[in-house]
């Protein structure tokens, strides 16, 4: 067998501890992993014959290795953490939360950022702390950053057109964005910076900063101000101190076990603090392959801390963890918490006890998720297909719709239904270019004709049914499309009038019992792709009117439009910044192009 055509990258990788990237045709990243030892981990991959069948299929998409050197080991498994959050690599096991359990909610990503409490994780550029256990601990964290560090909370649009600040102003909880003068980009900018250090759980960093902030105050006579900067490093410090020693048993500690089928995984977290069990958390991971319970564990551990400031003393596990697993996250573990903290396996004793329950749990949690889900699933499947005549079950649907605004920014959604339930990860949206004006059919047969072109040539796996969201024209122009491709799919169109279903050569459309468990997957795959290709139809004509009004800047072209569609998130937005915003996004000649544009007279700049 030919050596894999990454192996001399890998010999040239450093004896030092960091972190690596296998990458794919594309440059898109497949797998993130840390190391003590780069060259020896990387290695490893080509020196086993035997590789799990996930491993196995990581190596045979990977097409590119990197490397990024860190300080120690802990720097390399918080690199790997936010690598991870950014990338969100298919082959890395991904933290992923329902609406259960509470976040906090730092949108970093706006001019004017604000916190908030919110139980859905976005990949919206904005910044996440959390899980939390239950509601009290960040409600109380909420409740520190709303009285003592002055970052907006509410929801309003800022524009400072505002004529007054609001109660929370004057009761010093707010610094007014919102009113042009009351504060400045830098000076929001630091408060946000500080709540970012406190909910991260650096607290010394945070401490050092706010003495300078309360000496400086002090030093040109605000009293008032470097006053309420001491209590918050009063706040600041209790919330940070260590708590007292702990009898073994009896003291705070998280009890974590791993339930997986090679497939699919869930992992119970039981919190027990002063030695009472006070919650318990359930976390559950699809398609994550055959990973074993304490590889599955030690990512778990890094993901679940690096968000979460709420880091006990003890943290228990069902599985053994790797030895250098274990000694890294301890030592990332005692830089979050101030002190030590220990990971074991408890095989007897009251601890062990706790395990035990803790693995029941995941068990039981494993079931109701993922076996009782499956079995319904498999009635789905095989009802579709014996009300559509297929021969067989429909194990996976793919249904197609249409947006356009009178011809214009033609939009494709294709959906995708597999294994009883919509498989977000799996949608696409197509960009329609062969169709001029108003012609449903004509897109639909370029977004069918696209989609399985590609899945063809990649030699990936067709569905076992293409449902277009239309009726007789529309089914025909997607069969004319997979016939012109040499393609046999089986293919039915669902009308929204009557919620007829109509299948090729068929005298008679096709009636279904609204009731009927196939036709509820039908128009549930149907409803979600006109939500998608409506949704997607908006975000496109967004940008093509930003871009429109913009092009007639000079010096704005597609690459500056981005820029600022990026930064302020709308045409709205790039009109409502201020001068010094657009300055800082364009620089000082093209932001003063940008704001005579939309306020007609020339800037006056803040003395």
């Amino acid at each position: 067998m030919a050596p894999h055509r990454l192996l001399e990258r890998a010999r040239q990788a450093p004896q030092t501890p960091g972190v690596y990237r296998f990458r794919d045709q594309r440059g898109e990243v497949l797998y993130v992993g840390k190391a003590r030892n780069l060259r020896r981990r990387v290695l490893s991959y080509f020196s086993h014959r035997d590789l799990p069948a996930r491993t196995a299929r990581m190596l045979a998409l990977a097409e590119d290795l990197d490397f990024t050197v860190t300080a120690t080991e802990v720097e390399a498994l918080v690199l790997e953490n936010t690598l991870i959050k950014r990338h969100r690599p298919r082959f890395n096991v991904l933290l992923k939360d329902d609406k259960t359990y509470p976040y906090i909610k730092v949108t970093t990503g706006e001019a004017w950022p604000r916190v908030t409490l919110t139980r859905r994780v976005l990949d919206d550029g904005h910044t996440y702390f959390g899980p939390f256990m239950g509601q009290y601990m960040a409600r109380r964290l909420m409740e520190v950053i709303r009285t003592r560090f002055a970052v907006r909370t509410c929801r309003i649009e800022i524009d400072g057109t505002l004529p007054r600040p609001c109660l929370y102003f004057n009761m010093h909880a707010c610094l007014a964005p919102c009113v042009e003068g009351m504060t400045t980009p830098a000076e929001y900018r630091s408060a946000v910076e500080d709540v970012l250090l406190f909910l991260s759980g650096r607290t010394k960093e945070l401490i050092t900063r706010l003495e300078a902030s309360m000496w400086a105050a002090s030093e040109r006579n605000d009293f008032e101000h470097a006053a309420a900067i001491r209590d918050l490093i009063t706040v600041v410090r209790r919330l940070g101190e260590p708590q007292n020693v702990e009898l073994p048993g009896r003291g705070d500690a998280d009890v974590l076990a791993a339930m997986t089928d090679g497939e699919n995984a869930t992992v119970c977290v039981l919190p027990y603090r002063g030695g009472t069990l006070v919650d318990k958390r359930e976390l559950h991971f699809e398609g994550i392959g055959d990973i074993g319970a304490g590889e599955l564990l030690a990512s778990f551990i890094a993901q679940f801390y690096e968000a979460n400031p709420a880091v006990p003393a003890a943290i228990d596990t069902a599985q053994e963890l790797d030895p250098d697993d274990r000694e890294m996250l301890e030592a990332f573990l005692r830089e979050r918490k101030g002190r030590k903290v220990r990971i074991t396996a408890p095989k007897r004793g009251p601890r062990a006890r706790r395990v035990e329950l803790a693995l029941a749990n995941a068990r039981t949690a494993f079931e109701l998720r993922f076996r009782a889900p499956l079995a319904q699933a498999r009635l789905l499947e095989r009802r579709l297909g014996e009300a559509l005549g297929l021969g067989g079950p429909v194990r996976r649907l793919e249904c197609f719709d249409i947006s356009h605004a009178s011809g214009k920014d033609t939009t494709a959604s294709c959906v995708v239904w597999e294994s009883g339930r919509m498989n977000r990860k799996a949608y696409r949206s197509f960009r329609i270019r062969s169709v001029e004006g108003v012609d449903d059919f004509a897109a639909i047969a370029e977004a069918v004709g696209r989609r399985y072109r590609r899945l063809r040539d990649e030699g990936r796996t067709m569905p076992d049914l293409v449902l277009i969201d239309g009726g007789p024209g529309q089914l025909n122009a997607a069969t004319a499309a997979l016939d012109a491709l040499g393609i046999a799919l089986p293919v039915a169109a669902l009308a929204k009038k009557e919620e007829l279903i109509f299948l090729p050569e068929a005298a008679e459309p096709l009636r279904l019992d609204r009731s009927d468990p196939a036709h509820l997957v039908l128009r549930h795959a149907r409803d979600e792709a006109h939500r998608f290709a409506v949704s997607c139809h908006r975000r496109r004509r967004q940008k093509r009117t930003l871009s429109s009004e913009l092009a007639d800047i000079p010096g704005i072209g597609p690459g500056r439009t981005r820029t600022l569609l990026t930064r302020f998130g709308s045409l709205r937005g790039v009109r409502a910044a201020s001068l010094e915003e657009l300055k800082a996004a364009l620089g000082p000649r093209l932001g003063q192009a940008v704001w005579r544009h939309f306020h007609g007279e020339p800037a006056k700049t803040k003395p």
